[in-house]
């Protein structure tokens, strides 16, 4: 392809693109095909020959967009947002056009000090504390591929650090904490490091967030069994119900033990862009005692796929546990320690330029058109958990949280007699039913032995008719669900009310 092809093939694809957000209302939410479909549809090997690229575009439209599911789709409610807009595929479409494995400085200077700006930016939003900028400080920002990403490199310093400091210490008798509601990069990243992870007991009392009595208990156990707990992961926001570790209270206790702290806010760290939420999430708290951050603006923060934002309180934790530096990776930029070489942040050599992506976002929305942004779902979130909480046919199994709803069917006057088995057997079948649709996804949890339904809002054009519409959908076919369930409608029920 030539430069003039290019020219046109471009043109076509942008219009490919818009007509496919135009039309993505009309289209299923959910993937409709079955496993290995797309197998039996291409050939088993590459061509020997080019094809014209034409009947390759046309191939994306015919072969690959059934086999998508629309995340962006209006009514897409499962797990959490993945946050797509035209300003991140533009910047996405700059930064391919300069592909670069920009592993340090001199690769290309603008990605770089580009990434360090932005993320000054984006510290300077979230209302971090000077401690995690670039400019100033001795810590700062990095953009990593996912919160997996940024928990196992965290985890990597914690480790280098505290056996600098305690060089007697195996790394058989090294601790990992978290809670049972920590997502599984917690355990994932004690896997692949040979590290041991205890996933400390949360309790519905509290919402399902850590308490400072629970963490000094499990201190305290460790240490007299000759183990060395060295990193907690702290969660603002857990996947299965946005719970809130309570930092106020283990961060003077991490502290105060040497402990590292991570703060994994994949999905709900965003949400510090707005200070009304500041106070219950425990920004204070997260700029005095964690030595690292995570959130993911590809998440909820319009900024497409992969942009996982980590900062460290000081960079010299990373740096001194990751830098390797053959001699044909040397520059005299790096020798005279005046530049940053991200690669060190890291765990590969190279990496893409995503700076770029959430530079344009931040220009073109704003501070203002990101808050809104998140108010706006937020709000819709309260829409549906108001209709939960006033419906005779469901409760909320947890309070709401930021744009998460968790709740279950639950007929009022006859959940009560049923077992918990059969509760959940009913949600199941709730699920089950849900799930076969086309027209709405939702996910589901297990909140200690419960069976729960998560409903999290967060997609760029979803409208309060969506809402209305989702819980139309639910409750009709909780209606349905419940008729089946017992054999015949015992109790006058229609769309949700008694």
């Amino acid at each position: 392809m030539d430069i003039e092809q290019f020219r046109k093939e471009g043109y076509k694809a942008i219009d490919a693109i818009c007509d496919y957000y135009a039309g993505l209302e009309q289209r299923p939410v959910v993937a409709q095909v079955e496993p290995g479909y797309l197998a039996k549809l291409v050939p088993d090997e590459a061509p020997v020959k080019g094809e014209p690229f034409p009947a390759i575009a046309a191939d994306f439209q015919r072969l690959i967009l059934p086999g998508i599911t629309s995340w962006q789709h209006p009514s897409f409610f499962a797990y959490f947002p993945s946050n797509a807009t035209f300003e991140g595929m533009l910047a996405d479409l700059y930064a391919s056009s300069v592909t670069n494995p920009g592993f340090n400085w001199a690769c290309s200077p603008a990605c770089t000090e580009l990434e360090s700006v932005v993320m000054d930016w984006a510290a300077k939003l979230l209302g971090l504390g000077e401690a995690f900028w670039v400019q100033g400080g001795r810590g700062g920002g990095v953009i990593q591929t996912s919160a997996s990403d940024s928990a196992l490199v965290a985890i990597v310093a914690a480790r280098s650090a505290y056996l600098r400091a305690h060089p007697d210490v195996s790394t058989s008798d090294l601790v990992i904490y978290g809670t049972t509601q920590t997502h599984s990069l917690g355990a994932k990243a004690a896997l692949i490091l040979g590290l041991n992870f205890r996933a400390l007991d949360v309790h519905p009392t509290f919402q399902y967030g850590l308490r400072g009595s629970t963490l000094q208990k499990a201190i305290g156990e460790d240490r007299e069994a000759g183990k060395h707990p060295f990193v907690l992961i702290a969660t603002l926001g857990t996947t299965s119900t946005g719970a809130i570790d309570c930092m106020s209270e283990i961060g003077p206790i991490v502290r105060d033990s040497g402990i590292w702290m991570h703060v994994d806010a994949a999905w709900a760290g965003v949400a510090l862009s707005c200070p009304e939420f500041r106070d219950k999430s425990y920004l204070k708290d997260i700029n005095e005692f964690a030595d690292s951050f995570c959130t993911n603006f590809h998440k909820w923060g319009l900024t497409n796929f992969d942009l996982s934002a980590m900062w460290v309180r000081d960079r010299t934790q990373l740096t001194d546990a990751l830098d390797v530096t053959p001699a044909f990776l040397r520059t005299k930029q790096s020798d005279a320690g005046v530049v940053i070489d991200y690669r060190n942040w890291q765990l590969s050599l190279g990496r893409k330029f995503r700076s770029i992506k959430l530079w344009f976002v931040l220009r073109s929305y704003g501070i203002e058109g990101l808050q809104a942004h998140i108010r706006k779902s937020i709000g819709l979130a309260t829409l549906f958990a108001d209709s939960v909480q006033e419906s005779c046919l469901f409760e909320l199994c947890t309070p709401q949280s930021f744009a998460l709803a968790v709740f279950r069917l639950y007929p009022q006057g006859i959940a009560s007699m049923l077992k918990q088995d059969e509760l959940n057997s009913l949600n199941r079948a709730l699920f089950h039913k849900i799930a076969a649709r086309s027209d709405i996804t939702i996910t589901q949890t297990d909140l200690l032995g419960t069976f729960c339904l998560r409903f999290a809002v967060g997609a760029q054009r979803t409208e309060e008719r969506h809402i209305r519409k989702a819980w139309e959908i639910i409750s009709a076919t909780a209606v349905e669900t419940w008729a089946e369930w017992q054999g015949a409608q015992s109790v006058p029920i229609e769309n949700g009310t008694a």
